[in-house]
């Protein structure tokens, strides 16, 4: 074909997109929505032409005001998160968003990625790249998991639930809070494959081994202790935005734990007469292996931060790690999660898998902790503004955008597989 005949195609191709969204424009049956999502999909062209491509088409102009009106017009995630705020309650909004004290550790989780530079190589062929990841003898399509968030029917309807069909529609995996809305048998029959399993102990231990029972029966292949809640905290963020909420908050909160719980599955049935706090307060090293010695299948530990505590796990027997200062929630430290992650890689030296948690936000980020010896990322707050917003379509746009991005930093640095990803991927900005 001819240079003349290839650039006449090309003007062709771009005029029959042109009409056709003008078509699309004036047709009464299709939302603005829709045609930007059409626009999307037409301004792609082939398979990984985002990546690759600059096109104006990309995201159609159809806006109205600053919030974007459905998940096919976000950019970024941080999109979501307006569009959240004007959904929640004040109070719901608040919980979602409140770090502690002052947000300072919240901050900081952001502020420690502007401290780590990404190092572009050239001239390598990354025209397919490959970003599953192996843990525990499970592929996952993506080191990019979702962290556990509690009382999501707070933010949608359908809770966890249209979360975990996001999850199965993306391939990506997710865990599940014990607080969560939604019983982990549903969350797994919606995901369709098992999901690992955040465990509150609560200071009953009969209620301890029940949870974690119900959970290995369903199918989780890992349960994952929680361990920085024990020094309690202060949600000022929370606080201040419930001062604007006019709902009467005791018709759903009201005192003590059995109604704390009174409307969270996974303690239906359960005796919690005895139970006191949900985060077992109390809890020792010698707890962790009293659990160990009931967990059939694979022992998590989330919250470690420093490298004495990661060798004490591996001394207990813990299977893996998840660095996590609860996304800014547990302490103020103004210790990034990021900033410890190369402490915890070192101090585990390969034995067990590093997961993180904190602040991610970019695919730049995901690609970071991986330079950094991480494993996986689970994602927190984004995914949830997705749920609020737009439910399930907007945990999976949220995915999308993460996974997008992720994917083309990866060819930046020249990485066509995740093993490729390491500490000569980054530098210090």
């Amino acid at each position: 074909m001819s240079r003349l005949n290839q650039q006449n195609n090309g003007e062709n191709t771009a005029l029959n997109r042109r009409k056709l969204l003008e078509f699309l424009s004036a047709s009464p049956i299709l939302a603005p929505g829709a045609i930007s999502a059409v626009a999307g999909f037409l301004a792609a062209g082939t398979s990984g032409a985002l990546a690759q491509s600059y096109d104006v088409l990309r995201q159609a102009p159809v806006m109205d005001g600053d919030l974007i009106a459905n998940p096919a017009q976000a950019l970024n995630v941080f999109d979501f998160e307006a569009v959240a705020k004007k959904a929640l309650p004040p109070a719901h909004y608040g919980y979602l968003a409140s770090g502690v004290d002052g947000d300072e550790t919240l901050k900081a989780n952001r502020e420690g990625f502007e401290k780590i530079a990404i190092r572009a190589r050239r001239l390598i062929d990354v025209r397919k790249i490959d970003t599953t990841v192996k843990i525990f003898g499970e592929t996952w399509g993506s080191p990019i998991a979702l962290a556990p968030i509690s009382s999501q029917g707070a933010f949608h309807p359908e809770a966890e639930g249209a979360v975990a069909r996001a999850c199965k529609a993306k391939n990506h995996q997710m865990i599940l809070s014990t607080v969560g809305s939604t019983s982990i048998e549903d969350v797994i029959k919606e995901r369709g494959s098992p999901v690992w399993y955040m465990l509150y102990p609560t200071d009953d231990w009969a209620v301890t081994e029940a949870l974690v029972k119900r959970a290995e029966k369903a199918g989780a292949p890992a349960i994952v202790l929680t361990v920085d809640r024990q020094g309690g905290r202060n949600t000022e963020t929370l606080f201040r935005e419930r001062r604007s909420d006019t709902r009467t908050c005791t018709d759903c909160h009201t005192p003590g734990f059995k109604n704390e719980v009174s409307r969270k599955p996974m303690f239906d049935d359960l005796d919690v007469s005895k139970v006191t706090n949900l985060y077992g307060t109390g809890m020792t090293w010698d707890y962790v292996k009293r659990l160990r010695g009931i967990v059939k299948g694979k022992l998590v530990l989330k919250g470690i931060v420093t490298h004495e505590d990661a060798k004490k796990a591996l001394e207990y027997g813990v299977d893996a790690l998840i660095v996590s200062n609860h996304g800014g929630r547990a302490e103020e430290s103004l210790q990034s999660t990021i900033g410890v992650l190369p402490e915890i890689v070192s101090a585990v030296n390969g034995k067990v898998p590093v997961l993180i948690d904190g602040g991610f936000r970019r695919g730049t980020d995901v690609i970071k902790a991986l330079a950094l010896g991480a494993t996986a990322v689970c994602v927190g707050r984004p995914y949830a503004w997705g749920l609020a917003a737009f439910g399930q379509p907007g945990v999976e746009m949220v995915l999308t955008l993460m996974q997008r991005e992720f994917e083309t930093i990866m060819r930046q640095v020249g990485a066509t597989k995740i093993a490729e990803i390491n500490a000569a991927s980054v530098s210090r900005a």
